[in-house]
């Protein structure tokens, strides 16, 4: 999956619309909760496509790849 910059832009903009975390922006859910959809399966359409690029990039350490990003939301 390569991320596109409209894709990495709703990470720092687009809030969790359900659950624990609702209202959390995509950039800021916790790994264990992302973790906990990877085990269990992501959600259809576009939020399941964002928590697991979220997902992805906390897995291997490129969240601060986001930082440059939150100043422009």
């Amino acid at each position: 999956m390569l991320p596109d910059s409209e894709s990495l832009l709703l990470l720092v903009t687009r809030q969790m619309p359900f659950g624990k975390h609702k209202g959390t922006l995509i950039a800021d859910l916790p790994g264990n909760y992302l973790n906990w959809f990877a085990r269990e399966g992501f959600p259809p359409g576009e939020i399941g496509r964002l928590l697991a690029l979220m997902h992805e990039l906390d897995h291997n350490g490129l969240t601060d790849l986001l930082k440059p990003l939150r100043g422009r939301a």
